[in-house]
């Protein structure tokens, strides 16, 4: 059969309203134009992010039954533990609430004032991370990593030459090295498996630890299983086995590529290390056998990275955004190509090239969606990149709009929904305006700043 259903059914619902355009106009003005202001309630179909949004299972439920409470030592986390060791072979599996709380132990150990940590391209919250720690962040993607118009099979793909380069340069103050997979700022793009074990190799090399950011692992063992030559035969969960075992640690939001609604941890071989990641866990998270979560959340997290290696899943997963990607390409929308994992990306900046770059084409863009069809999407670009450690501004790589969709959550008819939104936006997009930030905070600052419009 051609048709790649929803491989699952239904069994709890929860409605949704369309709001009017009036009232969508009314809270855009309440929050400063700013989208992760917006009550949730006033939203249609929100794919702000795949993080924690997603659908639990059945089987996940009844897990959910299964949890021990217990402070220390509950079975829940052994149970976790395990799962986790199935798929990642680490020596030390540390639970936190959620991936940026991984992120924030890593760095307290490997960060401060002095140090760079490159990666293919860093993140919201682990470039906040690192520079709350006193460090840089570098980003070494591959030239076609921001091309959103290149056809690479692996734009998430380190450059191996800037990073021999980088860490000739750099030798002491790089204290590791990093790679996200998939490469969420980037498009969702995946990373080859013979990128991660070049980048292991070259870090290594050098004396240097090798830390995955494993957010979206699962969708990236998809596409090296289905780009990769030579890998095409093998099952995901070999794959992924793979990936981890050339790494010295690793972070992860399992509200990923776990299928949780919370949850994380920070995995490590070294025990020293491991030891100062648990005293500080212990101090900010919890006791090391719960890490800020409910036994009930670890052994749902359990059963999720069971399912989240299903080929079936991640078939229709990774097609249900390229369904998107080819629909908005066929109207002569630019979207970054090949479509990524999680998400849909909309070139803002080439698509309305009138707006200047430090004018935010992709919060323009985001805003009108909202306006136009009740969708929240996310701006990936100069609002999100584009402020520097010193406090000066310049354009991001790219200015993107991130439509991420939740895990098992919406249905064709919603994914066909989107492209008559974006069909609505595309006549009057040559009229949209830019924007300035009025007021923001010094990390992060696309969580809560405020925009005005320009000539409003």
């Amino acid at each position: 059969m051609k048709t790649i259903i929803e491989p699952f059914r239904i069994k709890s619902v929860e409605p949704i309203r369309l709001t009017t355009r009036e009232e969508r106009q009314q809270h855009l003005a309440a929050t400063g134009y700013n989208l992760f202001g917006l009550p949730s309630e006033a939203v249609l179909i929100d794919l702000l992010t795949d993080s924690g949004t997603g659908a639990m299972s059945s089987l996940q439920w009844a897990a959910v039954m299964r949890g021990d409470e217990s402070y220390a030592g509950s079975p829940s986390f052994y149970r976790f533990e395990a799962a986790v060791k199935n798929l990642m072979p680490f020596k030390h599996v540390i639970p936190t609430h959620q991936g940026r709380a991984a992120e924030a132990i890593l760095f307290s150990i490997f960060g401060g004032a002095g140090r760079r940590i490159p990666s293919n391209t860093h993140f919201d919250t682990t470039r906040g991370n690192i520079e709350a720690s006193g460090a840089i962040g570098d980003d070494l993607v591959i030239a076609e990593g921001k091309d959103p118009r290149s056809e690479h099979p692996f734009k998430g793909d380190m450059d191996l030459e800037r990073l021999e380069a980088y860490l000739q340069q750099h030798a002491a103050e790089v204290p590791l090295v990093m790679i996200t997979i998939t490469n969420n700022a980037g498009g969702g793009q995946p990373v080859s498996l013979a990128n991660i074990r070049a980048v292991a190799e070259l870090a290594h090399r050098h004396g240097k630890p090798f830390v995955i950011d494993g957010c979206r692992f699962a969708e990236n063992a998809w596409f090296i299983k289905s780009r990769e030559p030579g890998q095409g035969g093998r099952s995901i969960e070999d794959i992924v086995r793979d990936c981890f075992s050339v790494a010295d640690g690793m972070t992860m939001s399992a509200k990923k590529d776990a299928f949780g609604n919370i949850g994380g941890w920070l995995a490590l071989n070294d025990d020293g290390l491991a030891e100062q990641a648990r005293q500080h866990l212990i101090r900010t998270e919890g006791f090391p056998t719960y890490g800020g979560l409910a036994g009930r959340d670890l052994d749902a997290l359990a059963q999720g990275l069971a399912e989240i290696v299903d080929e079936d899943y991640l078939r229709y997963r990774i097609r249900t955004n390229a369904y998107i990607v080819e629909r908005l390409d066929a109207m002569g929308i630019p979207v970054v190509k090949p479509a990524g994992g999680h998400a849909v990306f909309v070139d803002a900046r080439a698509w309305l090239s009138h707006i200047a770059p430090l004018q935010y084409p992709g919060q323009a863009l985001a805003v009108a969606l909202y306006e136009t069809g009740g969708i929240r999407s996310c701006e990936i670009g100069t609002v999100m990149f584009g402020r520097q450690p010193d406090g000066s501004e310049k354009p991001a790589a790219m200015d993107l709009v991130r439509l991420a969709f939740p895990r098992r959550t919406y249905t064709q008819s919603h994914a066909d929904y989107v492209v008559e939104v974006f069909e609505e936006v595309a006549v009057a997009k040559d009229r949209l305006a830019g924007y300035r930030i009025v007021s923001e905070p010094k990390l992060m600052r696309h969580f809560t700043c405020r925009f005005e419009k320009l000539g409003a």
